[in-house]
């Protein structure tokens, strides 16, 4: 998670640590070691190899030259990865463009182009945040995310990563419309072993969450992590409810929210992207998570949104465990996708 802070704040982060708003030396379980965590990452994202690059190499397999059949195949590859019809029909172009130029002189060297391009769109998006940390109160992450993605476990192994840096975390019930939300919140809470701010069924969300940073400030919580509803079916509704939110966070810690996340269900293809458009244009959403990415074959999801949105992706999920959640990283993703060997 400290790495997550240093590409976000950049050259800040120092600065504040001679202030001791945050330390640099806590150690993450990110840093576990590096081979091992990518050959869990590429079995995390064995299906979508499988649909994706394996389906590649397949159509390439002893074809030398690329021709207008041989790209309709890939169109209809990469769509049917979920990079998308936008997404996809860039890359096509920008292809067409490079067997014009005689850049591309086989599949082979297609296959690297392609490689190329999508680990382009993926730092593209990446790019730090503009944004500070606050020199008085906590860091707070607004989380998002409609009901059925696991947006509460998330939130539950973003708590358990801030622990792990040596953090103070504080979690703050704010949806409190869906039944039992609260409760399993607080459940989650105790098992981490962070306190949790919670009211009755149905108070007001602004409150709750009024209340929590209230409660927060003086006692010197370093991050706080807000959960909220996620009911579609009543959209215009919730998304007023989170405009609210936003301003009361902000009333109460100027600059807050620090970050706004959204939590998308990998497995649900290009409803991730009606949800990320839809929440984005409520709220401006600033990163982004994907959660089982190892039980989707359309992992190519995650290309698709960063090009289409150019938001950061933050973390993905890769398994159900407390670690499972992992700083995403753009080179460590493509290498995995596109990695030689068993599906």
């Amino acid at each position: 998670m400290l790495s997550w802070f240093k590409n976000k704040f950049g050259d800040a982060l120092e600065i504040y640590a001679e202030q001791g708003i945050v330390s640099l030396e806590a150690q993450s379980p990110q840093q576990e070691n590096g081979a091992r965590f990518f050959v869990r990452l590429k079995d995390g994202l064995s299906r979508t190899r499988q649909t994706f690059v394996r389906q590649i190499d397949t159509l390439f397999l002893g074809k030398k030259k690329i021709d207008a059949q041989l790209l309709d195949d890939l169109e209809e590859i990469l769509i049917m990865a979920d990079i998308g019809a936008t997404t996809t029909q860039e890359l096509l172009e920008k292809t067409r463009e490079q067997v014009k130029r005689n850049a591309l002189g086989d599949s082979l060297a297609l296959k690297i182009a392609l490689k190329e391009m999508i680990l382009a769109y993926l730092l593209k998006a990446e790019r730090p945040a503009d944004r500070v940390l606050p020199a008085q109160g906590p860091f707070v992450i607004m989380v998002l995310g409609v009901n059925g993605v696991g947006k509460t476990t998330t939130i539950a192994k973003l708590a358990h990563k801030f622990t792990q840096s040596r953090k103070k975390v504080l979690l703050v019930a704010a949806d409190t419309f869906r039944a039992a939300a609260s409760e399993q919140l607080q459940l989650w809470g105790k098992r981490v072993g962070v306190e949790v701010v919670a009211q009755q069924a149905g108070a007001d969300p602004s409150s709750v969450v009024y209340d929590a940073l209230d409660y927060a400030r003086p006692r010197n919580f370093d991050v706080v992590l807000v959960d909220t509803a996620g009911r579609l079916h009543t959209k215009i509704n919730l998304m007023e409810e989170l405009k609210k939110i936003k301003r009361v966070m902000d009333k109460k810690v100027p600059g807050a929210p620090h970050e706004i996340l959204l939590v998308l269900d990998a497995t649900t293809g290009q409803n991730a992207i009606s949800q990320t458009r839809l929440f984005n244009e409520a709220v401006e959403v600033t990163g982004l998570a994907l959660t089982k990415l190892d039980g989707t074959a359309k992992g190519g999801i995650v290309i698709n949104i960063c090009h289409e949105f150019n938001i950061p992706i933050r973390f993905i999920g890769i398994g159900e465990q407390m670690e499972d959640l992992r700083d995403f990283e753009p080179h460590e993703f493509v290498e995995a996708l596109f990695a030689e060997g068993e599906a």
